[in-house]
Order: C-alpha cells, then sequence, then structure tokens
C-alpha cells in the first residue's frame, strides 16, 4: 500500500511549478501502476496551449473555472467544478483559467516527474525500468 498526504509533496521534487501553473505528482512511473496521477493548479488569467502526442489524459475539474479550446475543431467547453475531459485522440488543446483551477490528471503511460514540456506544450515520453 501507498500513501500520501499532498501537503507532504510541497516544494519537493514531485513539485513542479512556475509562475502559471503548479503540478503535484502523487503518482508516478516509478509506483508501477500503469498511470501516474496529479494535482494540477493552474493560477487565473494564465493560458496554456498543450499536446500530449504521447500520452492519454484525463482531466477532472475540481475547483475553478475556465476554458477548453480543441485547438483541432475549435470546440470551446467551460470548464467548472465536476467537468471531466478526456484526451483520448492526442488532441491539440488550450485551457484558459478564468479563476484558479484545480484539476486532477491522469496519464497513460505514466509520466515520471522528469518531464518538460516542449516548444509544442508535449511531453517527451520516458519509461523508466
Amino acid at each position: 500500500m501507498y500513501t500520501l498526504h499532498i501537503d507532504d509533496l510541497n516544494d519537493g521534487e514531485r513539485d513542479i511549478r512556475d509562475a502559471d501553473w503548479r503540478s503535484r505528482r502523487m503518482v508516478l512511473g516509478r509506483e508501477k501502476v500503469g498511470f501516474s496521477l496529479h494535482e494540477t493548479t493552474i493560477y487565473a488569467g494564465s493560458t496554456h496551449s498543450f499536446w500530449y502526442a504521447n500520452h492519454i489524459e484525463a482531466v477532472y475539474c475540481v475547483g475553478g473555472k475556465g476554458r477548453l479550446t480543441n485547438l483541432e475543431t475549435d470546440e470551446v467547453h467551460e470548464i467548472t467544478d465536476g467537468f471531466l475531459y478526456l484526451l483520448d485522440g492526442h488532441e491539440k488543446h488550450q485551457v484558459e483559467a478564468d479563476e484558479e483551477l484545480r484539476l486532477v490528471c491522469v496519464f497513460n503511460p505514466p509520466v515520471t516527474g522528469k518531464e518538460i514540456h516542449d516548444e509544442n506544450g508535449v511531453y517527451p515520453l520516458i519509461v523508466e525500468d
């Protein structure tokens, strides 16, 4: 059994952040369970473009308000508490935070915590033994 409290991750190697977002990685590839689980906060007023070309991601909003735009179809969806989106087609997308967004994210294959978004918003595929 693996347990933790989200606050135990503060300022450690699993607490990744910049001026516009923060991701606390609760479950990573090293746990060897086939997925990774993160709590991501996107700060109010920021806009981010992503393209997970190497991962499937599910995102569940547990707080805040914003917008999700599918950059391939121009469809726009309101993000509010209780909204989920699944990027099962590796869609290029944009997230705009009107209020601070608190999101629970699941990645398959799992991320390792070493990934950094490239200029296209893509995480490289890194596999740990």
